[in-house]
């Protein structure tokens, strides 16, 4: 199967610290104990690309962030991933972002520092870096509170440049929502919310009410559903994928590995139905181990589980 072009991820940079098998979501003046903890690599846009990189695509990213350790880290995970970091700069007036994940068997909880993925803008995207790529992924629209303001204006510069582009718009910590992401939509060709934000986004109570108003003619909508699988609308039909059966160790980051697993399809011009499988297959597959990039599907195990699973 051919490769396609550079894939450029654009995004926050932050390191997970994931306390994994809690045994409750902590309440105000209590403790609660974790099976485990790993340090790993976070955020949604380094999970994406560093799922994209593990099945095989060219993977370029850009963000920020600082010289202390978090952000060393970050960039040698980037780099061990076989990922292009010659856009990244560590900055010393800079502080990398942090996220500790609090998960139970269940579901998980998020606390973020923000620190330098607030401070990205969308005039610091360099033209060459567009023309050495043929697909533009933006994630954490909400997170990126510098990015936002220009976002549309970007993916409209990488349209010009004959990319297709995608987004994941991440959760509002703000709940605020706001009109702006659907007018950015215009400018995207496949959007990839979870349930959740896109009932948040649209100002809908049922799902497929709020796909059909996220459509605007042009943009494409796959809504991640989490052991519901997947749900998308083609033309006036609806098309369920389910998620796989595997026994999760931890669901960080799961949504950011269905991404990668959906537009590395995509990209190879696979049906929307098979590159919903394989968005679930490697967002399924990422639960394995604990946090986000530990144990991402090869296209190998992908396509294994496609096969072996009806």
């Amino acid at each position: 199967m051919t490769s396609p072009a550079r894939i450029l991820v654009i995004g926050e940079i932050n390191v997970d610290f994931v306390f994994k098998g809690c045994h409750a979501f902590p309440a105000p003046g209590c403790e609660v104990l974790a099976d485990d903890f790993v340090m790993t690599p976070g955020s949604s846009s380094m999970i994406c690309a560093m799922g994209l990189a593990r099945l095989g695509n060219r993977v370029m990213f850009h963000g920020l962030l600082g010289t202390d350790a978090s952000g060393l880290f970050c960039m040698q995970a980037l780099r061990d991933a076989g990922i292009d970091v010659s856009s990244l700069s560590p900055d010393p007036a800079l502080r990398t972002g942090v996220t500790a994940s609090l998960s139970t068997p269940q579901d998980r909880a998020l606390v973020t520092f923000p620190g330098a993925m607030s401070e990205l803008r969308a005039d610091e995207i360099v033209d060459e870096w567009l023309q050495a790529a043929s697909h533009l992924h933006i994630s954490s629209y909400y997170l990126q509170k510098g990015l936002r303001a220009g976002c549309r204006e970007l993916f409209a510069r990488a349209k010009s440049a004959g990319l297709s582009t995608s987004l994941d718009p991440g959760f509002d910590p703000a709940q605020q929502w706001g009109d702006d992401l659907l007018e950015t939509l215009s400018e995207v060709d496949i959007f990839l919310p979870n349930e959740k934000e896109l009932l948040a986004i649209t100002g809908c109570s049922d799902l497929h009410a709020a796909l059909r108003f996220a459509q605007n003619g042009h943009t494409r909508t796959v809504v991640k559903r989490g052991r519901q699988g997947a749900t998308s609308l083609q033309g006036e039909q609806w098309l369920n994928v389910p998620a796989y059966p595997i026994h999760a160790i931890d669901t960080t980051g799961a949504g950011d590995s269905f991404d990668a697993g959906f537009l590395h399809a995509w990209l190879r011009d696979m049906p929307w139905v098979d590159c919903m499988r394989w968005g679930s297959a490697c967002g399924g597959l990422s639960t394995r181990g604990v946090g986000g990039t530990t144990r991402q599907a090869t296209a190998i195990e992908a396509e294994t589980l496609m096969r072996e699973t009806p």
